[in-house]
């Protein structure tokens, strides 16, 4: 793959490349005359400064110029560029007032110490320029490697992200819309009022799929109108307490990973228990992590799924992609009964 491609391909500033390009040339060049000078210390100074430039940059336009051909073999370029470049160099040098070497090859024994060593230098020069342009090009491919794997990345997120909503928002729905259509006989004002909760968990859990980035207060709002709705529905059985200080509700984090928490608790925990129970949100932070909980005192492990629920695998699954070992879900038992789900992720401050 060419430069030029490879810039096209990321959308880089050619010049960027073009003048660190020229740069290296220049260095090159002078390290080539500084040889040239020890070797051949009867040329005058200038005259190998002259040489030293004008082979370089003949080589280096050469490369240029077979760039453009494509499909020619990296090998082909250099016994192409390098010879004609020797050549043309020193047919510049001598336009510009310097001795015409070329003379030399009609009798290469007179000094053949000045074109043996101008031979070997310009080939070692062009051997550096060489591999200097290749490793450049690596790292441009590395770069364009590692944007498709971000990209595929956060294509995976988002994709994982819909999926978790396509999963926990039927069971939610049909639930709700049947205590709905239970309560609209029996009691309309608590109907409407359910209806109103709905409305706004539905508004906010469809904002949340619009963003990549969250805050703690955004998550909140989702999560109390799910608990809101669950009250409703679990009237006595269902109690909520949030516990959240007021210097964390600004601290980014991805959308929707405490309410399938909540949902969990109230599915898993509270709805299989005769007794129904409590569901604690709290939030902490810890160094550079923020810690999220839900504890609820409802059926506990042994008595529900919750360990393997789908909507969890989904969260721990979007920690490892976004995180890698900085984020986890761990479940525990709560004393007396219940589970405690714990979320760590690094903290991002507002």
């Amino acid at each position: 793959m060419s430069l030029s491609k490879l810039r096209a391909s990321l959308k880089c500033k050619p010049g960027m490349d073009r003048w660190s390009g020229i740069t290296l040339l220049l260095v090159v060049n002078q390290v080539v005359a500084a040889l040239l000078i020890g070797t051949n210390p009867h040329v005058g100074v200038l005259d190998n400064l002259i040489i030293a430039n004008a082979i370089g940059v003949s080589i280096w336009c050469g490369y240029g110029v077979l760039e453009l051909v494509p499909r020619l073999p990296r090998l082909a370029m250099h016994l192409i560029a390098v010879p004609i470049g020797i050549w043309i160099g020193f047919k510049l040098a001598a336009w510009l007032g310097v001795y015409d070497v070329t003379h030399l090859l009609v009798n290469p024994l007179a000094q053949w110490r000045l074109l043996l060593s101008c031979m070997v230098i310009a080939v070692a020069a062009t051997v550096v320029i060489s591999l200097s342009i290749r490793n450049a090009e690596y790292r441009v491919e590395l770069a364009a490697e590692q944007q498709r794997a971000s990209e595929a990345r956060a294509a995976e997120t988002d994709a994982q992200l819909a999926l978790l909503q396509a999963q926990i928002e039927p069971h939610f729905l049909f639930n709700t819309l049947a205590n709905v259509q239970s309560l609209i006989a029996q009691d309309p004002p608590l109907a409407q009022t359910l209806l109103g909760h709905l409305n706004g968990y539905l508004r906010a859990s469809l904002d949340r799929t619009r963003k990549s980035v969250s805050t703690l207060a955004d998550e909140l709002e989702l999560v109390s109108a799910l608990l809101a709705i669950g009250q409703i529905r679990l009237q006595q059985r269902l109690r909520y307490r949030l516990e959240i200080p007021e210097a964390l509700r600004g601290a980014r984090l991805p959308p929707l990973l405490l309410q399938p928490l909540v949902e969990n608790a109230l599915q898993h925990g509270i709805e299989p228990a005769l007794a129904g129970g409590e569901v604690v949100v709290s939030a902490r932070r810890d160094g550079d992590s923020l810690c999220l909980r839900v504890a609820d005192s409802g059926a506990g492990l042994g008595q529900s799924a919750g360990g393997a629920g789908v909507g969890l695998a989904n969260v721990r699954a979007r920690l490892a992609s976004l995180y890698g070992g900085a984020g986890q879900l761990v479940l525990q038992p709560n004393s007396p009964s219940g589970v405690i789900a714990e979320l760590t992720l690094p903290y991002r401050e507002p």
